[in-house]
C-alpha cells in the first residue's frame, strides 16, 4: 500500500479545507438519498409469518412490540449450520444497545436467522451478545421469510427469480441483508425497502472508523476484502 506524502501543516491545511467541501457535498447528497428512500413505494406483506423467539412463538406483526417500525438483519446462520457467518458476526457487534436509541424513534430491532433457535442463544451467549434474535424455524420448518427476503437460496437455487440484490444470481446458500417494514393503522405490515452486499457497510462501525484512517481498510492485498474478519474470540487463536 502506498502512504500518503509529507507537507507542511499550511499545505496540509489547504488540502483538508478542500477535502471539507467534498464531504459536505457528499453529506448533501447522502441526505437526499435518504429523502428519497423514504418516498420510494411499498407493498403489503401478505404471508403470516412465524418466528421461534425465548418468549415462544410470535407472529411478524409481534415483533414490532409497540412500535411502528420494524428493522430486521438478515443474519446468515444456516439451518445446518453449527456457527454464525464471521462476516455477519462482525456486524453484529455494533448492535448491542442500539434497540434503546431506535425505539426512542418509535424503531424495533431484531436478527432473523433460519438455524434453530438453540443454536442461536448458544452462539449469542458464546459472544456475549444481548439484542433480540429470532429464528425463522417452526416445529423443525423453516417459515420461508429468509427466502422470500432475498437472502436465503436453498440448495443454491433462487426461488424468486430476483437473485442476491436484484442481480438474478445466486452467490451463496445464505447471505446478509437489512429489511425495513411499516406497520399501517390497520394493522396490515408493509415492507419499505431492503438493501444487500455493499449496502449493508453503514451499519458496521469498525469499517466506518478504519475509513478515517491513512491506511483504511486495507484489504486490497487480501483474497477476498474480509478474509482477516475473524468472530471476536477467535482472533490470535489460529496463531
Amino acid at each position: 500500500m502506498t502512504t500518503p506524502k509529507i507537507v507542511s501543516h499550511e499545505d496540509w491545511l489547504e488540502a483538508r479545507k478542500a477535502f471539507l467541501k467534498k464531504e459536505k457535498a457528499f453529506t448533501r447528497e447522502r441526505d437526499a438519498l435518504s429523502a428519497a428512500r423514504r418516498d420510494l413505494p411499498m407493498v403489503i406483506v401478505e404471508k403470516d409469518y412465524v418466528f421461534d423467539t425465548p418468549e415462544g412463538s410470535k407472529t411478524l406483526a409481534d415483533l414490532f412490540g409497540p412500535h411502528p417500525q420494524l428493522l430486521v438483519y438478515h443474519f446468515m446462520f444456516g439451518e445446518t449450520w453449527q456457527e454464525g457467518c464471521p462476516s455477519c458476526s462482525f456486524w453484529a457487534d455494533n448492535f448491542d444497545r442500539l434497540d434503546v436509541h431506535l425505539a426512542a424513534r418509535d424503531t424495533a430491532f431484531v436478527a432473523v436467522s433460519n438455524a434453530s433457535l438453540e443454536k442461536l442463544e448458544n452462539y449469542k451467549k458464546r459472544l456475549n451478545w444481548s439484542f433480540n434474535w429470532v429464528s425463522t424455524a417452526q416445529n423443525g420448518h423453516g417459515n420461508g421469510f429468509g427466502a422470500d427476503f432475498g437472502v436465503t437460496f436453498p440448495d443454491r437455487k433462487d426461488p424468486t427469480g430476483l437473485g442476491y440484490n436484484y442481480t438474478g444470481r445466486v452467490f451463496g446458500e445464505e447471505m446478509p441483508g437489512v429489511s425495513a417494514f411499516l406497520k399501517l393503522p390497520d394493522g396490515r405490515i408493509a415492507h419499505t425497502y431492503s438493501t444487500y452486499g455493499r449496502g449493508v457497510d453503514g451499519l458496521n462501525m469498525a469499517y466506518n472508523f478504519l475509513d478515517l484512517t491513512a491506511m483504511g481498510r486495507h484489504e486490497g492485498d487480501l483474497p477476498q476484502p474480509m478474509a482477516w474478519v475473524r468472530r471476536r474470540d477467535m482472533y490470535g487463536a489460529e496463531g
